[in-house]
Protein backbone atom coordinates (compact mmCIF):
# COMPACT_ATOMS: atom_id res chain seq x y z
CA UNK A 1 0.00 0.00 0.00
CA UNK A 2 1.09 3.60 -0.80
CA UNK A 3 2.43 5.98 1.60
CA UNK A 4 -0.22 9.64 1.65
CA UNK A 5 2.00 12.42 2.53
CA UNK A 6 0.59 15.92 3.47
CA UNK A 7 1.60 19.21 4.13
CA UNK A 8 0.03 21.42 6.31
CA UNK A 9 2.07 24.78 6.02
CA UNK A 10 0.42 26.81 3.72
CA UNK A 11 -3.28 24.97 4.16
CA UNK A 12 -6.16 26.64 4.83
CA UNK A 13 -8.84 25.46 7.64
CA UNK A 14 -11.40 23.52 5.46
CA UNK A 15 -8.05 22.17 3.56
CA UNK A 16 -6.69 20.82 6.55
CA UNK A 17 -10.00 18.89 7.41
CA UNK A 18 -10.39 16.75 3.87
CA UNK A 19 -6.31 16.19 4.61
CA UNK A 20 -6.95 14.77 7.87
CA UNK A 21 -9.97 12.62 6.94
CA UNK A 22 -7.59 11.56 3.89
CA UNK A 23 -4.73 10.77 6.27
CA UNK A 24 -7.03 8.75 8.52
CA UNK A 25 -9.15 7.17 6.17
CA UNK A 26 -5.35 5.57 4.68
CA UNK A 27 -4.83 4.19 8.13
CA UNK A 28 -8.06 2.71 8.31
CA UNK A 29 -7.53 1.23 4.75
CA UNK A 30 -4.56 0.01 5.83
CA UNK A 31 -5.58 -1.54 9.10
CA UNK A 32 -8.47 -3.28 7.36
CA UNK A 33 -6.02 -5.19 4.39
CA UNK A 34 -4.18 -6.91 8.12
CA UNK A 35 -1.55 -4.68 8.25
CA UNK A 36 -1.08 -1.90 11.37
CA UNK A 37 -1.40 1.46 10.22
CA UNK A 38 1.97 3.61 10.52
CA UNK A 39 2.21 7.95 10.90
CA UNK A 40 5.51 9.82 10.47
CA UNK A 41 5.50 13.52 12.22
CA UNK A 42 7.92 15.90 10.54
CA UNK A 43 7.98 19.19 12.50
CA UNK A 44 10.05 21.86 11.52
CA UNK A 45 9.82 23.85 14.63
CA UNK A 46 11.35 20.87 17.10
CA UNK A 47 15.15 21.28 16.70
CA UNK A 48 15.64 18.15 18.95
CA UNK A 49 12.39 15.75 17.86
CA UNK A 50 11.87 16.77 14.27
CA UNK A 51 10.74 13.55 12.99
CA UNK A 52 8.37 11.45 15.12
CA UNK A 53 6.84 7.95 14.00
CA UNK A 54 3.78 5.84 15.69
CA UNK A 55 2.19 2.41 14.79
CA UNK A 56 -1.37 1.61 15.48
CA UNK A 57 -4.29 -1.19 15.39
CA UNK A 58 -7.78 -0.64 14.39
CA UNK A 59 -7.35 3.09 14.47
CA UNK A 60 -10.87 3.58 14.13
CA UNK A 61 -11.33 3.35 17.39
CA UNK A 62 -9.85 6.71 17.78
CA UNK A 63 -10.73 8.43 14.61
CA UNK A 64 -11.98 11.43 16.61
CA UNK A 65 -8.69 11.59 18.64
CA UNK A 66 -6.14 11.10 15.61
CA UNK A 67 -8.56 13.69 13.48
CA UNK A 68 -8.49 16.72 15.99
CA UNK A 69 -4.64 16.04 16.49
CA UNK A 70 -3.51 16.06 13.38
CA UNK A 71 -5.34 18.78 12.27
CA UNK A 72 -3.21 20.79 15.15
CA UNK A 73 -0.32 19.53 13.66
CA UNK A 74 -1.12 20.40 9.98
CA UNK A 75 -1.86 23.58 11.16
CA UNK A 76 0.93 24.75 12.83
CA UNK A 77 3.03 23.27 9.34
CA UNK A 78 3.97 19.39 10.18
CA UNK A 79 4.33 17.05 7.21
CA UNK A 80 2.33 14.16 7.90
CA UNK A 81 2.65 10.76 6.32
CA UNK A 82 0.44 8.00 6.70
CA UNK A 83 0.30 4.28 5.37
CA UNK A 84 0.83 0.72 6.25
CA UNK A 85 3.55 -0.27 8.76
CA UNK A 86 3.99 -4.42 9.00
CA UNK A 87 1.45 -7.29 8.46
CA UNK A 88 -0.71 -7.19 11.74
CA UNK A 89 0.42 -10.45 14.20
CA UNK A 90 -2.42 -12.23 15.71
CA UNK A 91 -3.27 -12.65 19.35
CA UNK A 92 -1.85 -16.07 18.84
CA UNK A 93 1.62 -15.10 17.00
CA UNK A 94 4.33 -16.62 19.53
CA UNK A 95 5.33 -12.78 18.84
CA UNK A 96 2.29 -10.75 20.18
CA UNK A 97 2.49 -11.71 23.95
CA UNK A 98 6.59 -10.42 24.29
CA UNK A 99 5.24 -7.46 21.96
CA UNK A 100 2.81 -5.82 24.83
CA UNK A 101 5.41 -5.60 27.41
CA UNK A 102 5.85 -1.94 28.55
CA UNK A 103 9.14 -2.15 29.93
CA UNK A 104 9.78 -3.14 25.71
CA UNK A 105 8.25 -0.18 24.98
CA UNK A 106 9.30 2.27 27.25
CA UNK A 107 6.76 4.63 28.31
CA UNK A 108 9.22 7.57 29.02
CA UNK A 109 10.67 7.55 25.89
CA UNK A 110 9.56 10.17 23.43
CA UNK A 111 7.23 8.73 21.13
CA UNK A 112 4.13 9.68 18.82
CA UNK A 113 1.72 7.73 20.50
CA UNK A 114 2.40 6.10 24.01
CA UNK A 115 1.55 2.33 23.03
CA UNK A 116 2.57 -0.31 20.10
CA UNK A 117 -0.17 -1.27 18.08
CA UNK A 118 -0.05 -4.86 20.03
CA UNK A 119 -1.04 -3.61 22.98
CA UNK A 120 -3.45 -1.39 21.40
CA UNK A 121 -5.14 -3.92 19.76
CA UNK A 122 -5.35 -6.44 22.73
CA UNK A 123 -6.53 -3.70 24.70
CA UNK A 124 -9.48 -2.79 22.36
CA UNK A 125 -10.60 -6.41 22.13
CA UNK A 126 -10.57 -6.54 26.21
CA UNK A 127 -12.64 -3.51 26.59
CA UNK A 128 -15.33 -4.66 24.34
CA UNK A 129 -15.07 -8.06 26.39
CA UNK A 130 -14.95 -6.39 30.02
CA UNK A 131 -17.94 -3.33 28.94
CA UNK A 132 -20.06 -5.28 26.04
CA UNK A 133 -19.86 -2.50 23.95
CA UNK A 134 -17.70 -1.91 21.16
CA UNK A 135 -14.26 0.15 21.62
CA UNK A 136 -15.94 2.78 19.03
CA UNK A 137 -18.50 3.30 21.20
CA UNK A 138 -16.44 5.12 23.48
CA UNK A 139 -16.83 9.15 24.08
CA UNK A 140 -13.71 11.64 25.27
CA UNK A 141 -14.66 11.84 28.73
CA UNK A 142 -14.91 8.62 30.63
CA UNK A 143 -16.44 8.51 34.22
CA UNK A 144 -15.64 5.36 36.49
CA UNK A 145 -18.38 4.62 39.12
CA UNK A 146 -18.14 1.23 41.60
CA UNK A 147 -22.21 1.52 42.30
CA UNK A 148 -25.16 0.73 40.17
CA UNK A 149 -27.22 3.20 41.67
CA UNK A 150 -24.95 6.33 39.29
CA UNK A 151 -25.84 3.72 36.30
CA UNK A 152 -28.94 4.32 37.10
CA UNK A 153 -28.97 8.14 37.45
CA UNK A 154 -26.79 8.43 34.54
CA UNK A 155 -29.60 6.68 32.13
CA UNK A 156 -32.25 8.45 33.67
CA UNK A 157 -30.20 11.58 32.46
CA UNK A 158 -29.31 9.65 28.85
CA UNK A 159 -32.31 7.56 28.14
CA UNK A 160 -31.08 6.73 24.75
CA UNK A 161 -27.35 6.13 25.80
CA UNK A 162 -25.87 2.62 23.99
CA UNK A 163 -25.03 0.09 26.55
CA UNK A 164 -24.01 -3.68 26.50
CA UNK A 165 -25.42 -6.04 24.25
CA UNK A 166 -25.28 -9.08 26.62
CA UNK A 167 -25.97 -9.71 29.66
CA UNK A 168 -23.33 -10.40 32.21
CA UNK A 169 -20.46 -8.46 31.35
CA UNK A 170 -17.91 -7.42 33.92
CA UNK A 171 -17.80 -4.01 33.71
CA UNK A 172 -20.43 -2.57 31.97
CA UNK A 173 -20.11 0.84 30.03
CA UNK A 174 -22.75 3.09 28.83
CA UNK A 175 -22.29 6.22 26.43
CA UNK A 176 -23.87 9.10 25.23
CA UNK A 177 -22.77 10.16 22.47
CA UNK A 178 -22.35 13.12 20.16
CA UNK A 179 -21.67 14.06 16.80
CA UNK A 180 -17.99 15.23 17.62
CA UNK A 181 -17.58 12.46 20.27
CA UNK A 182 -16.74 14.74 23.09
CA UNK A 183 -20.26 12.84 25.17
CA UNK A 184 -19.50 11.15 28.15
CA UNK A 185 -19.01 7.26 28.86
CA UNK A 186 -19.46 5.93 32.11
CA UNK A 187 -18.04 2.34 33.18
CA UNK A 188 -19.24 0.12 36.56
CA UNK A 189 -15.82 -1.18 37.59
CA UNK A 190 -17.18 -2.81 40.82
CA UNK A 191 -15.09 -3.08 43.54
CA UNK A 192 -11.36 -3.03 44.24
CA UNK A 193 -8.24 -1.80 42.99
CA UNK A 194 -7.24 -4.90 40.73
CA UNK A 195 -10.80 -3.97 38.55
CA UNK A 196 -9.87 0.29 38.44
CA UNK A 197 -6.57 -0.89 36.96
CA UNK A 198 -7.96 -3.35 34.61
CA UNK A 199 -10.44 -0.60 33.15
CA UNK A 200 -8.09 1.80 33.27
CA UNK A 201 -4.80 0.29 31.76
CA UNK A 202 -7.18 -0.51 28.52
CA UNK A 203 -9.10 2.81 28.56
CA UNK A 204 -5.77 4.76 28.21
CA UNK A 205 -5.66 3.47 24.56
CA UNK A 206 -8.30 5.69 23.33
CA UNK A 207 -6.66 8.78 24.89
CA UNK A 208 -9.55 10.25 26.57
CA UNK A 209 -10.18 13.99 27.46
CA UNK A 210 -10.59 13.36 30.86
CA UNK A 211 -11.02 10.26 33.27
CA UNK A 212 -12.83 10.85 36.57
CA UNK A 213 -14.09 8.68 39.43
CA UNK A 214 -17.04 9.17 40.92
CA UNK A 215 -17.90 6.87 43.96
CA UNK A 216 -18.05 6.68 47.49
CA UNK A 217 -16.31 6.59 50.37
CA UNK A 218 -15.63 5.98 53.68
CA UNK A 219 -15.43 9.75 56.01
CA UNK A 220 -12.51 9.85 58.28
CA UNK A 221 -13.09 12.93 60.06
CA UNK A 222 -15.59 13.81 62.55
CA UNK A 223 -17.46 17.30 60.90
CA UNK A 224 -18.41 15.32 58.13
CA UNK A 225 -22.16 14.13 57.21
CA UNK A 226 -23.13 11.13 55.35
CA UNK A 227 -23.38 12.87 52.12
CA UNK A 228 -20.68 15.08 51.77
CA UNK A 229 -18.74 14.66 48.86
CA UNK A 230 -15.29 15.26 49.20
CA UNK A 231 -12.79 16.44 46.35
CA UNK A 232 -9.58 14.95 46.39
CA UNK A 233 -6.09 16.65 46.26
CA UNK A 234 -3.85 13.42 47.03
CA UNK A 235 -3.85 10.06 47.31
CA UNK A 236 -2.00 7.70 49.79
CA UNK A 237 -1.66 4.85 47.88
CA UNK A 238 -1.97 1.41 49.37
CA UNK A 239 -3.74 -0.07 46.60
CA UNK A 240 -0.80 -2.19 45.80
CA UNK A 241 -1.70 -2.65 42.09
CA UNK A 242 0.44 -0.46 40.40
CA UNK A 243 3.88 0.01 42.91
CA UNK A 244 6.23 -2.19 40.77
CA UNK A 245 5.68 0.25 37.51
CA UNK A 246 4.87 3.31 39.75
CA UNK A 247 6.29 3.85 43.25
CA UNK A 248 4.81 4.83 45.95
CA UNK A 249 6.96 7.55 46.58
CA UNK A 250 6.08 9.31 43.03
CA UNK A 251 3.24 12.26 43.70
CA UNK A 252 0.24 11.72 42.29
CA UNK A 253 -2.33 14.79 42.33
CA UNK A 254 -5.74 14.77 40.58
CA UNK A 255 -5.39 17.17 37.46
CA UNK A 256 -5.32 20.96 38.78
CA UNK A 257 -6.93 22.42 35.72
CA UNK A 258 -10.52 19.65 36.45
CA UNK A 259 -10.37 19.84 40.35
CA UNK A 260 -10.82 23.79 39.94
CA UNK A 261 -13.93 23.02 37.55
CA UNK A 262 -15.05 20.66 40.02
CA UNK A 263 -14.92 22.84 42.73
CA UNK A 264 -16.45 25.89 41.26
CA UNK A 265 -19.67 23.01 40.50
CA UNK A 266 -19.62 22.51 43.89
CA UNK A 267 -20.00 25.74 45.20
CA UNK A 268 -22.55 26.74 42.80
CA UNK A 269 -24.58 24.19 44.28
CA UNK A 270 -23.76 25.14 47.88
CA UNK A 271 -23.00 21.18 48.46
CA UNK A 272 -20.89 20.14 51.78
CA UNK A 273 -17.62 19.23 50.79
CA UNK A 274 -14.13 19.04 51.92
CA UNK A 275 -10.92 19.01 50.05
CA UNK A 276 -7.66 16.60 50.75
CA UNK A 277 -6.27 12.99 50.79
CA UNK A 278 -8.07 10.02 50.10
CA UNK A 279 -6.90 6.80 51.49
CA UNK A 280 -7.22 3.93 48.35
CA UNK A 281 -6.60 0.41 49.97
CA UNK A 282 -6.96 -3.20 49.15
CA UNK A 283 -8.24 -4.26 51.78
CA UNK A 284 -12.10 -3.71 52.07
CA UNK A 285 -12.25 -4.84 56.27
CA UNK A 286 -9.13 -2.21 56.82
CA UNK A 287 -10.75 -1.93 60.65
CA UNK A 288 -10.42 -5.61 61.20
CA UNK A 289 -6.38 -4.64 61.59
CA UNK A 290 -6.54 -1.36 62.23
CA UNK A 291 -3.25 -0.24 64.03
CA UNK A 292 -1.59 -0.38 60.51
CA UNK A 293 -3.76 1.95 58.57
CA UNK A 294 -4.85 4.26 61.05
CA UNK A 295 -1.05 5.18 61.59
CA UNK A 296 -1.19 5.74 58.00
CA UNK A 297 -4.28 7.86 57.67
CA UNK A 298 -3.27 9.78 60.58
CA UNK A 299 0.19 10.65 59.43
CA UNK A 300 -1.53 11.72 56.07
CA UNK A 301 -4.15 13.34 57.59
CA UNK A 302 -6.82 11.27 55.36
CA UNK A 303 -10.12 12.31 55.27
CA UNK A 304 -11.71 9.12 52.96
CA UNK A 305 -11.07 5.93 52.58
CA UNK A 306 -11.88 4.00 49.56
CA UNK A 307 -11.44 1.21 47.00
CA UNK A 308 -9.98 2.54 43.90
CA UNK A 309 -9.34 6.30 43.74
CA UNK A 310 -5.84 6.32 44.06
CA UNK A 311 -5.77 3.25 40.98
CA UNK A 312 -7.32 5.82 38.99
CA UNK A 313 -5.39 8.68 39.54
CA UNK A 314 -2.25 6.53 39.10
CA UNK A 315 -2.82 5.04 35.83
CA UNK A 316 -3.79 8.35 35.02
CA UNK A 317 -0.80 10.14 35.75
CA UNK A 318 1.19 6.71 34.29
CA UNK A 319 -0.88 7.38 30.99
CA UNK A 320 -1.07 10.90 30.71
CA UNK A 321 -4.92 11.61 31.21
CA UNK A 322 -6.34 14.38 32.85
CA UNK A 323 -8.45 12.58 35.99
CA UNK A 324 -9.88 13.71 38.95
CA UNK A 325 -11.94 12.34 42.05
CA UNK A 326 -15.14 12.90 43.58
CA UNK A 327 -16.66 10.86 46.25
CA UNK A 328 -19.34 11.16 48.13
CA UNK A 329 -19.45 10.07 51.97
CA UNK A 330 -21.89 6.71 52.78
CA UNK A 331 -20.60 6.13 55.68
CA UNK A 332 -18.21 7.19 58.96
CA UNK A 333 -16.73 3.76 60.19
CA UNK A 334 -14.61 5.18 62.97
CA UNK A 335 -17.42 7.46 64.30
CA UNK A 336 -20.01 5.09 64.89
CA UNK A 337 -21.70 5.17 61.59
CA UNK A 338 -21.00 2.18 59.58
CA UNK A 339 -22.47 1.07 56.29
CA UNK A 340 -25.89 -0.52 56.85
CA UNK A 341 -27.87 -1.82 54.26
CA UNK A 342 -31.25 0.29 55.55
CA UNK A 343 -29.47 3.45 56.03
CA UNK A 344 -27.34 3.04 52.54
CA UNK A 345 -30.26 2.62 50.41
CA UNK A 346 -31.80 6.23 51.61
CA UNK A 347 -28.42 7.42 51.28
CA UNK A 348 -28.22 6.43 47.61
CA UNK A 349 -31.42 7.16 46.33
CA UNK A 350 -30.63 10.92 47.73
CA UNK A 351 -27.05 11.24 46.70
CA UNK A 352 -26.99 9.71 42.95
CA UNK A 353 -28.22 12.51 40.92
CA UNK A 354 -26.47 15.65 42.64
CA UNK A 355 -22.94 13.65 42.31
CA UNK A 356 -23.70 13.12 38.79
CA UNK A 357 -24.90 16.67 37.25
CA UNK A 358 -21.76 17.79 39.45
CA UNK A 359 -19.56 15.80 37.39
CA UNK A 360 -21.83 16.41 34.27
CA UNK A 361 -21.53 19.98 34.52
CA UNK A 362 -17.63 20.42 35.26
CA UNK A 363 -17.27 17.65 32.06
CA UNK A 364 -19.87 20.33 29.78
CA UNK A 365 -17.56 23.52 30.96
CA UNK A 366 -14.57 21.24 29.33
CA UNK A 367 -16.36 20.65 26.71
CA UNK A 368 -16.81 24.39 26.19
CA UNK A 369 -13.56 25.74 27.31
CA UNK A 370 -11.42 23.26 26.37
CA UNK A 371 -12.52 21.39 23.10
CA UNK A 372 -9.23 20.71 22.04
CA UNK A 373 -8.17 18.94 25.62
CA UNK A 374 -7.18 19.74 28.97
CA UNK A 375 -3.35 21.24 28.74
CA UNK A 376 -1.56 18.17 30.08
CA UNK A 377 2.01 19.77 30.81
CA UNK A 378 1.25 18.55 34.64
CA UNK A 379 1.50 15.14 34.02
CA UNK A 380 3.91 15.17 30.84
CA UNK A 381 7.69 14.70 31.04
CA UNK A 382 9.21 17.79 30.32
CA UNK A 383 11.18 16.61 26.94
CA UNK A 384 8.04 14.44 25.35
CA UNK A 385 6.25 15.63 22.67
CA UNK A 386 3.90 12.50 22.51
CA UNK A 387 0.99 14.01 19.69
CA UNK A 388 0.53 17.28 20.29
CA UNK A 389 2.32 20.25 17.86
CA UNK A 390 3.99 21.47 21.34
Amino acid sequence: MQDLTVDGSTSAADLIERQVIELVDHLEEADAAGWYSRLEVSRPWSAHNPRIVGEFAQPSAIRRYLCRELSILLERGATVTAGASRRALTFQDSEFFAALDEERFDLRAKKLFLFGPERMALSLDRLAHYTGTPAESFQRHVLFTNYAMHVEAFLERFPDAQGPSRSGVQMPAWHHQTENGDGVSLINIGVGPANAKTATDHVAVLRPDTMMMIGHCGGLRNHQNIGDFVLATSYLRHDHVLDDVLPTTVPVVPTPRLNMLLLDELDKRNAEYRLGTVYTTDNRNWELNQRAPLAAIQTARCLAADMESATIAANGFRYRIPNATLLCVSDKPMHAAPKLSGEAVKFYQSSKRQHLDIALACLERIRTEHPDGLPAQDIRSSDEPLFGAE
